[in-house]
């Protein structure tokens, strides 16, 4: 169905990581592939200047590692991106600039801030110009 899905992770990857990688799987075209996209918010400056630098690359670092990890022995292609940002608008971002036709991303269950305030599944899926698959 789709040639290059993304799949946008959390920090807690390995509790929703696996179903929204099964979702993205079911979806892939033969011979497509799936990229696996964390967004760290950036810090503000205010708080940054008390964080050490490698600290924050570290962070990076390691969930890279653990995304690569749950890519690993897959019979497709899976890139692993890790990106700084504002998450909703770097998903919608990376996915146009990297030519994904599909974005499969997992949602927590609303709550009323979320109404209000929207969530960044909700905000991706308003806003990106591919198909969305939303898991609960």
């Amino acid at each position: 169905m789709y040639s290059h899905i993304l799949t946008p992770m959390a920090a807690d990857y390995e509790t929703r990581g696996p179903a929204a990688l099964a979702v993205a799987e079911a979806l892939l075209d033969e011979g497509g592939r799936v990229t696996l996209l964390h967004v760290q918010e950036t810090i503000p400056s205010y708080v940054e200047s008390y964080i050490p630098k490698e600290v924050i690359k570290k962070t990076g670092d390691e969930i890279r590692r653990g995304l690569e990890t749950l890519a690993k022995d897959k019979a497709y292609r899976v890139d692993v991106a890790v990106v700084t940002g504002k998450a909703p608008t770097m998903i919608v971002d990376y996915a146009e600039r990297h030519g994904a036709d599909c974005i499969v991303i997992a949602s927590h269950r609303p709550g009323v801030a979320d109404y209000i305030l929207g969530s960044t599944a909700a905000w991706v899926a308003r806003h990106a110009d591919s198909a969305v698959h939303i898991l609960r």
